[in-house]
């Protein structure tokens, strides 16, 4: 009668190593107390999804904060959904969010004593766990077909029963060896399923790093853990990467807390401590009253690259983010207007078990407190480095007025409570349009929102007026003195409170002499600091606005 290890020899031949050789090879870190190491482990499967750039800003803040290690690998034996580069594109657009790995799968090649970093180069790896578990009899080859799988799918459907590959309906745990043996020398395709010995009427208990302890139905499924094309399943495969990489806290999505009790059944099968599981909320989006995940084909807000091309700083991305990673992170950034979210004392026991609605208002917030709060230097080059991808124009103007466009983008900015007027840096062109003149006499060319209730007459007055006696290059107080005089002299009142108490004495407010300036200089009743405006414009090219728009009324 022949044995598990005959067994096992006969299926993996080449394979010599043993786990203990591999224990020796990937040793115990060597990290101070409390350091924990995590991961962020994509699919190269096509774009970095809004998800996990919060799961990967999760598990890179949890390491950072206890002096622990982050690194990155790539998960690709699902061949037939891999997209060719797509895994370099992941750690591309995560660099741009400073979330750079300690160690791990690098387009240049893998860094760190933990490699590699790609699962479809740890074959054998994977190879020398599953022999050692068919030698023991924790796993077994099964020759069931896609037909064979569907008679027994059929079977329990009629029986109305749980769907799976388990007890009565796990139709080839129970060969014998010698039958293994002889079904595999007559060439009959196999693949390895793991053998459970758990009971579906019993319960697992795990605690959860966010959600506390969580008790599931025990895991008694015969999983494949090695599929036909020599490559290992996800369930197989993360737990001997997290084992031998000496992950300690796996941050993933929820939808994964099912799978729970099977991976723990495999780490206690194989004799291995488990990692915490930190089963992170999905963020959601309201969709006709009802809550549903970010969604990759409706959304657009799913995809990271999205904001990137709508131009929100990646810093003003990662704030929001860690807005609803912990509650306790607004009351933060109020006193913390820097947004240094590496300073933020983040707990992973403070996440919130529901998940979050995607707030695209509460993300405009953020990220407008984010630009205005940006020194101008570094303000300039973000702009111009959003430009030069998105925004041709824009770009060229940086590139041959860059004093000009400083100036433009420091309006206000320079102040206790500086102005905030982008949300992105998409929002720069169409707010600033008017400071150029082909933009400007485009503007003009359509009907100015000049009050309804002030004559015309009295507008052009005061357009006149201004090109010809409103003063230049002096401080706001008496520039604004100035524009208080000319509106006087044609019977706008000098002060709001007389303007209330007697509205009907006057053509119009003091505000509405002013607003009369810069509707016809910038084409808008809305605008940043009118003063600012008209010292970056200049002297003669405000005059001679203010005398063009004067002569078409």
């Amino acid at each position: 009668m022949a044995t598990n290890e005959e067994l096992a020899e006969l299926l993996f031949p080449d394979v010599k190593d043993s786990i203990e050789d591999l224990e020796k090879r990937y040793p115990a870190r060597n990290l101070p107390e409390g350091a924990q190491v995590t991961r962020f482990a994509p699919s190269p499967t096509g774009f970095l999804h809004t998800g996990s750039l919060f799961t990967s800003m999760i598990s890179y803040t949890v390491a950072k904060t206890t002096r622990g290690v982050y690194f990155f690998r790539l998960e690709d034996t699902d061949t037939k959904r891999t997209i060719e580069g797509s895994g370099d594109l992941l750690i591309e657009q995560l660099h741009e969010f400073g979330i750079d790995a300690d160690e791990g799968y690098f387009k240049e090649g893998d860094k760190g004593a933990y490699g590699p970093y790609k699962q479809s180069e740890r074959r054998q790896i994977y190879r020398t766990v599953i022999k050692e578990l068919v030698r023991i009899g924790r796993a077994y080859p099964d020759f069931c077909t896609p037909e064979d799988l569907d008679k027994i799918r059929k079977s329990q459907e009629a029986n109305k029963v749980l769907p799976g590959y388990y007890g009565i309906y796990a139709r080839d745990r129970n060969l014998s060896v010698d039958e293994r043996i002889a079904r595999i020398n007559a060439g009959t395709p196999w693949v390895i399923r793991f053998k459970s010995n758990g009971d579906h009427d019993r319960k697992t208990k795990f605690t959860d790093a966010i959600r506390g302890e969580i008790e599931l139905q025990d895991n008694d499924t015969d999983v494949v853990i090695l599929k036909s094309d020599g490559l290992p399943t996800y369930h197989f495969a993360h737990v001997c990467d997290d084992h031998f990489m000496r992950t300690t806290l796996i941050s993933r999505g929820e939808e994964w807390i099912p799978s729970t009790p099977i991976h723990l059944d495999m780490f206690r099968a194989l004799n291995w401590k488990a990692p915490k599981y930190a089963h992170i909320p999905s963020i959601m989006k309201l969709d006709h009253g009802n809550k549903r995940k970010l969604s990759k084909r409706k959304d657009p807000e799913a995809a990271v690259s999205y904001f990137l091309d709508e131009g929100y700083p990646t810093k003003a991305l990662l704030v929001y983010l860690m807005s609803i990673a912990n509650s306790n992170f607004e009351e933060w950034a109020a006193a913390n207007k820097s947004f240094d979210i590496s300073k933020f004392p983040f707990k992973i026991k403070k996440m919130s078990l529901d998940g979050a609605l995607f707030d695209i208002d509460k993300l405009n917030y953020f990220s407008k407190e984010v630009i205005a709060a940006t020194p101008i230097d570094e303000l300039c080059k973000e702009v111009k480095e959003y430009a030069k991808k998105h925004d041709e124009i824009l770009y060229k103007r940086m590139v041959e007025m860059p004093e000009y466009l400083r100036k433009i983008l420091n309006i206000e900015k320079d102040r206790k409570n500086p102005r905030k007027d982008y949300a992105k840096y998409s929002d720069v062109s169409p707010n600033i349009r008017f400071f150029f003149k082909e933009e400007w006499e485009k503007m003009v060319a359509n009907p100015l929102p000049f009050k309804e209730g002030i004559d015309k007459a009295i507008v052009k007055q005061m357009l006149e007026l201004a090109a010809k006696e409103m003063v230049f290059g002096t401080d706001e107080n008496t520039w604004f003195s100035c524009v208080k005089e000319l509106g006087g002299r044609l019977g706008f009142a000098t002060s709001n409170k007389d303007y209330k108490e007697n509205p009907e004495k006057f053509v119009g407010s003091l505000s509405d002499s002013a607003e009369i300036i810069r509707i016809a200089v910038t084409g808008s009743t809305q605008s940043p600091n009118l003063h600012e405006i008209l010292e970056i414009l200049g002297e003669e090219e405000v005059r001679a606005r203010l005398n063009a728009v004067a002569k078409t009324l």
